[in-house]
């Protein structure tokens, strides 16, 4: 049997440039940040490093809104830079992903500046560019993610173009092969420059609908999801691309169902290694309404969405693991309690990430349990999706300032984007000037410092979780088990391959909570408690403990 591709053994860990670790003292994380920090992510046991857009961008979208697909973004440093860390992770065994954002561009991108010069510009069809309505509006009442119009007017040539996001995000026309060969030559320099892989931003949202403009087309970015040429480009990007080659493919796809995503992760005939979807991370949104309209998080709905994904991506599939990123809330203010429990829920939280079958990803800061911040006023917020939910919120839906803010704080993008917290010094030690967002005020309590002269802490948890999933093959290779449906607090699974059973047990509450005597009686591998009674689980305990193989003999 072929060993396993790297990227199904190893943990990842993504990173925010901007808010991870400033080192000229601009109040700005920068790659010379990031360099300074490799030997933390070695001995957390990382194998691979997702990095978030670090290209020329204006940042209206913290670059997200690239406009030069092969520059470095000054702020962050330069191509040596890059090269610097690229060398440095690869010294250290850690595989390095770039994220890849080629459903828009900015508008400041030359290709966007060209195409919306004339009608006839030889750049026209690389957007997405439609005459007025019949009633001279949009050509159809699609919306911005980010709220809004998804159509913007352009004077220069009297056409609407399309932009699924930030009007300074024109959405790019998958349709031009023109486009399509620049973007994968793009893509393959890149490769010459020695990465591992690509993190595709909602790489779902490339082929739109066919009759696009023609009216008739109600709603948004929910219509143009998984579009009738996708499988198609993602074959030829494939093919064009990463064919010969053992380079990792992640596509963020959000409104993909689980039958679709087996099929394009199928490793038969890949068209993407695997994918993060969305159903666990929109579980607390209220039905029918906006993100901002939250309904309670519970265990059973989290369970019954992650098993369905983890038994229905077999046999061929892949799953992606991530209980939190740079656009959602915190995980342990999520689902786990960011108060009295905080180092418990966290650590049970990161359990439950590194023991589901699929590659992991940690967020950075959640290996020290960071939590959401509650800033004072909504002039501390800096996300554009924030700031227009802030507008709308206030304006068209009418909301007090007291009730809106509270509805930001759940679900802002700037929880996760606060500096990461490395020590209690001023702006938590991530830089040396006024951070670009105020750091999360806890930073005094909770950092990378204290937790390393705290035995008990969630890093060193993490550290020793990592390293135990590493040398236990059921635990990154063995199916997944649910055991037990129906408990309102406990989730109770199991790992097992040929030789190995792991069972884990999650007490996903601040009670104490009996197990079932044939679970307590197994050996401990690894608990986020001190040793205790083995048949009751404390608040929020998990374990892992060793089963005998369904191979044993009786």
């Amino acid at each position: 049997m072929s060993p396993a591709p790297w990227w199904k053994t190893c943990v990842a860990y993504q990173i925010y440039p901007r808010s991870f670790c400033d080192s000229n003292g601009d109040g700005v994380g920068d790659l010379r940040g990031i360099i300074s920090k490799l030997d933390y992510l070695e001995r957390l046991g990382i194998g691979m490093v997702w990095l978030c857009p670090v290209y020329a961008s204006p940042n209206d979208d913290n670059g997200y809104d690239i406009s030069d697909y092969e520059a470095i973004q000054p702020e962050f440093g330069t191509l040596e830079d890059w090269i610097a860390l690229r060398d440095g992770l690869h010294a250290r065994g850690i595989r390095l992903v770039m994220d890849l954002v080629a459903n828009h561009s900015s508008d400041e991108h030359a290709w966007f500046v060209e195409s919306r010069t004339a009608k006839d510009s030889g750049k026209r069809d690389w957007y997405i560019w439609r005459p007025p309505a019949a009633d001279g509006g949009p050509p159809n009442d699609w919306q911005s993610v980010f709220g809004g119009p998804a159509w913007e007017f352009d004077g220069a040539t009297g056409e609407y173009y399309l932009h699924l996001f930030s009007k300074k995000q024109p959405d790019l026309n998958w349709e031009s092969t023109a486009f399509r060969t620049e973007l994968f030559a793009m893509m393959r320099r890149w490769v010459a420059l020695g990465i591992d892989g690509f993190r595709m931003d909602v790489i779902n949202l490339i082929s739109k609908p066919d009759g696009l403009g023609a009216g008739g087309n109600e709603g948004g970015m929910d219509r143009a999801l998984n579009g009738p040429r996708m499988r198609d480009y993602l074959a030829e990007m494939r093919r064009e691309v990463f064919a010969g080659t053992d380079l990792v493919t992640i596509g963020e796809t959000p409104g993909m169902r689980l039958e679709l995503a087996r099929e394009i992760t199928d490793e038969r005939a890949p068209m993407l290694d695997m994918q993060f979807h969305f159903e666990h991370v929109d579980l607390d949104h209220a039905p029918g309404a906006s993100k901002w309209d939250s309904t309670p998080m519970t265990m059973p709905a989290l369970r019954a969405t992650l098993s369905r994904w983890q038994e229905g991506m077999e046999p061929h599939g892949w799953n992606s693991l991530y209980l939190g990123n740079h656009d959602q809330p915190r995980a342990v203010s999520r689902y786990g309690d960011d108060g009295r429990y905080r180092r418990e829920s966290a650590t049970l939280l990161m359990t439950l990430l590194l023991t589901l079958k699929g590659t992991p990803f940690i967020y950075q800061g959640d290996e020290i349990g960071m939590a959401n911040v509650a800033f004072d006023a909504i002039t501390d917020y800096r996300d554009i999706e924030t700031l227009n939910a802030w507008r709308w919120l206030t304006g068209e839906r009418g909301l007090d300032a007291a009730t809106a803010l509270t509805m930001i704080r759940t679900k802002s993008r700037d929880n996760a984007r606060t500096p990461m917290q490395w020590s209690a010094a001023p702006n938590a030690g991530f830089s040396s000037a006024k951070p670009w967002i105020a750091p999360n005020p806890d930073y005094t309590a909770h950092n990378v410092a204290a937790a390393e002269a705290a035995p008990d802490s969630v890093l060193h948890y993490t550290r020793r979780l990592i390293a135990l999933r590493q040398r236990t093959p059921a635990l990154h290779g063995g199916q997944y088990g649910l055991l037990d449906a129906e408990h309102p607090t406990l989730w109770l699974f199991e790992r097992a391959d040929a030789t190995q059973r792991c069972l884990i047990a999650l007490n996903f509450s601040d009670g104490r909570l009996p197990v079932p005597s044939a679970v307590a009686s197994l050996p401990l591998r690894l608990g986020n408690y001190p040793p205790g009674d083995p048949a009751t689980l404390r608040p929020w305990e998990a374990r892992i403990l060793a089963a005998p193989s369904h191979r044993s003999a009786p």
